[in-house]
């Protein structure tokens, strides 16, 4: 018999999933379909907040992405093992494998998850025998006066969400990270008149710009002051020198951090982007731990490809689970 999370809620768990988005939530779904009991902890502070329409995701293409994580919430929690808190993880501490044993993970891998209630929810501690780490990503915009004024509507991060919708009008591409040359590619599927603006940033080499205007793509190296707009509607950007560049909107590129400080001091391997790095199991360096979505390589992708990765790594992670407790090890199916 499953035991269900009414019957008892302060028993352990199989795995507590850290984020309630379309990662952390397809994870869940796949795993209390495993008959696990599972916990996700969502701190209703999704990344894409202020986008007003998401796109690409089959049956639900111009959905809401706030609506389709009410959705998903709701399927997630008509089975009866499955438990959604809100609460923002404040602390993930590795069990001893003798306490891991003594709780009834026959591998002596487990963990103490806590939580801080949200919007009035009680604090939240459990134990779990793995950790599924579906955060997302924290944002930092350009540090433009106005910029969280149009960010959502005319300005976006996504090319491959909100392309479609920018199809032949004149836009900007604001970055400077490295990758702002490949995005401008990306863009150019979408509109031929772009102007990709560095803000002073040397990250477009001189061959990428040739390359860029063979295609009528033009490069501005000069600093922002601020974006343009009338009524809510963006008209251009403006330099510091005081020319403003006429752009309906666009696409900026923004600095993205995983927040991960619950995990401490564990010795949590990233990229050079401060990604996650997982192997193709999707565990961390911590054994025990895994992770998903934008949090991990490439970073932030279609809601639609994270909601595919959840269900892959969920999984590769009840694999993990059954063979753990047979005592054979971890060997990929």
């Amino acid at each position: 018999m499953i035991e269900t999370v009414a019957a008892n809620p302060d028993s352990p768990y199989g795995v507590a999933v850290i984020g309630g988005g379309p990662a952390g939530l397809s994870a869940g779904l796949q795993l209390v379909r495993a008959n696990r009991r599972i916990a996700i902890l969502d701190s209703n502070r999704p990344r894409h907040a202020a986008t007003l329409q998401s796109h690409g995701f089959l049956t639900r293409d111009g959905v809401s992405p706030l609506e389709l994580r009410r959705l998903g919430r709701e399927e997630f929690e008509a089975y009866p093992t499955a438990r959604f808190a809100q609460a923002k993880a404040s602390e993930v501490v590795p069990l001893e494998r003798e306490e891991a044993l003594a709780v009834g993970f026959p591998d002596g891998i487990g963990f103490r998850v806590r939580g801080t209630g949200i919007r009035g929810s009680a604090d939240i501690e459990i134990v779990s025998r793995r950790v599924l780490i579906a955060a997302g990503l924290t944002e930092e915009l350009p540090p433009f006066p106005t910029i969280r004024a149009y960010y959502g509507t005319a300005l976006h991060s996504c090319v491959e969400c909100d392309g479609f919708e920018k199809t032949d009008k004149p836009l900007a591409l604001i970055g400077e990270t490295t990758d702002v040359f490949a995005r401008a590619l990306l863009i150019s599927r979408f509109s031929s008149d772009l102007v990709v603006f560095t803000n002073g940033a040397d990250t477009v080499r001189a061959e990428q710009e040739a390359q860029l205007a063979r295609i009528g793509i033009r490069v501005e190296r000069r600093p922002i002051a601020d974006i343009e707009g009338e009524r809510a509607e963006m008209t251009g950007v403006r330099l510091v020198d005081g020319e403003v560049v006429p752009r309906v909107g666009g696409f900026v590129r923004p600095r993205w951090h995983a927040p991960v400080e619950f995990l401490g001091e564990a010795p949590l391997e990233r990229d050079d982007w401060g990604l996650v790095v997982v192997d193709d199991r999707g565990e961390t360096s911590i054994r025990g731990v895994y992770a998903v979505g934008d949090i991990v390589p490439p970073g932030p992708q279609q809601l639609v490809i994270a909601a595919g990765a959840g269900a892959r790594i969920a999984a590769k992670l009840n694999m993990d689970m059954i063979r753990g407790a047979l005592g054979v090890g971890v060997v990929d199916e």
